[in-house]
């Protein structure tokens, strides 16, 4: 259940839980185990979709759309993420890993290698 205090990492750990525990579900029943039936692709097209969806939004400076966007956005990455077999964990470690670095000095590390 939600906390007044919770952040957005505490969320997204509990519905990383959700979407896992709804795996196996039915895909009539559950929205969540229709996209893990569908593969890393229908998972990635749909992802895409509301990404496209959010930038829009954001372009045209709609706050509540492009926070109900961004939710969307959140959501179908972690069913991505689940689907492809990536845990939460493993990109918050990749993110670690680029704190304090110039952005332009990580990107230009990532092509090197």
């Amino acid at each position: 259940m939600a906390q007044t205090n919770d952040t957005l990492g505490d969320v997204l750990t509990r519905l990383f839980a959700t979407i896992e525990a709804r795996r196996g579900d039915s895909a009539e029943k559950s929205y969540t185990a229709s996209l893990l039936a569908g593969g890393n692709a229908r998972c990635a097209k749909k992802f895409g979709e509301e990404a496209v969806e959010a930038a829009i939004a954001g372009a045209m400076g709609d706050k509540p759309a492009l926070t109900a966007e961004a939710a969307d956005v959140l959501y179908h990455l972690m069913v991505l993420l689940a689907s492809a077999g990536v845990a939460p964990e493993d990109v918050a470690a990749a993110l670690k890993a680029r704190e304090g670095q110039s952005g332009h000095t990580e990107k230009a590390a990532r092509k090197d290698g």
